[in-house]
């Protein structure tokens, strides 16, 4: 496994622990409607979480993996150029689809709650999303 395909990995795994963990901050044992929790800081921890596990699981994975020569172990080559640019397309194109519902939502006057979860469901989805699509195109090729 190339030193990419682990970080697509490793952002995988960092996203379904920190979504978890901010619904189960959110939603889990509580007695209050959804719309009147403290959600501001439970999301930014759960972002900062998420960030910091990857990064943190890349690294030791790399360790892990005992690679000799740094150098090789970090080298990128043009598949894993073109794996990340298409990554990233499809990242992006579900923080559009996130962007235009804030939007929208933003126009119809919602309650900030709704328009935070809404694009913060747009960061989780298109970081998912995106690292699922980095995995098959290692894993099958990109054609």
């Amino acid at each position: 496994m190339v030193y990419q395909e682990r970080v697509a990995w490793a952002g995988l795994i960092g996203t379904v622990v920190s979504v978890s963990l901010y619904l189960f901050l959110l939603w889990g044992f509580r007695a209050t409607p959804v719309e009147q929790t403290d959600w501001l800081w439970p999301m930014l921890w759960a972002i900062g979480v998420g960030i910091g596990l990857s990064i943190v699981i890349s690294i030791v994975w790399g360790i892990i993996a005992g690679r000799k020569d740094l150098a090789a172990a970090t080298a990128t080559d043009i598949r894993d150029r073109d794996i990340t640019r298409m990554g990233g397309r499809v990242e992006h194109s579900f923080l559009v689809i996130a962007g235009v519902a804030v939007i929208s939502l933003c126009a119809f006057r919602s309650d900030p709650f709704w328009i935070a979860q809404t694009m913060y469901a747009g960061f989780a989805v298109s970081a998912f999303i995106g690292g699922i699509a980095r995995v098959i195109a290692y894993r099958r090729g990109l054609v």
